[in-house]
């Protein structure tokens, strides 16, 4: 499935509780796995938004990319994305929270976020979305998405379910000193 518009989270089930390991955004793709390697789905998609998927089934979606060099490329590129994304998210668990916090927050920014005049917006994420991805208590995300807020450098609208970084310098300035 590749995501045309939305957003979208990657859950796993443990017993009756569900963690979100992954948000997912326009131009990212998700069910691939389960094809390349021939094993049963580990993870389910929730849409967080209205979602539009492209949709293409296991064996045309093989085909096409044993005969498309580009595609093949791209998919590998897409890959090697998600597995750097996935060191990042490891080495942020030795930041501080709020470190770990805003560099995710920057990282949807950089990878789905809409520039706009005001900011980058990207969808307004659960505060226990948020939690579940950088590995920080729910509290701790709630203090800081507060504090984040109330010095005016993310902004939430629950109206239009957006959530603007009002200024992404200052905080890819706090990622950079803070992991320096």
């Amino acid at each position: 499935y590749f995501i045309v518009s939305g957003w979208v989270k990657v859950r796993h089930l443990r017993g009756e509780n569900d963690v979100t390991l992954a948000i997912l955004g326009r131009g990212d793709f998700f069910g691939e796995m389960a094809i390349l390697d021939e094993s049963p789905r580990s993870t389910d998609i929730v849409a967080m938004s209205n979602v539009r998927l492209l949709t293409i089934s296991a064996q045309r979606f093989i085909q096409t990319l044993f005969k498309d060099p580009q595609l093949h490329h791209r998919m590998l590129q897409l890959m090697v994305r998600r597995l750097r994304q996935s060191n990042v998210r490891l080495q942020n668990r030795y930041q501080p929270p709020a470190v770990n916090l805003v560099n995710t927050l920057v990282g949807l920014a950089d990878n789905y976020g809409e520039i706009t005049e005001k900011g980058t917006e990207i969808y307004n994420i659960s505060y226990q979305d948020l939690a579940d991805i950088t590995d920080i208590s729910v509290e701790d995300t709630t203090k800081i998405m507060e504090k984040l807020e109330s010095k005016g450098w993310i902004k939430t609208d629950p109206e239009q379910q957006t959530m603007r970084l009002m200024n992404i310098k200052p905080l890819t300035q706090l990622v950079r000193r803070s992991s320096s």
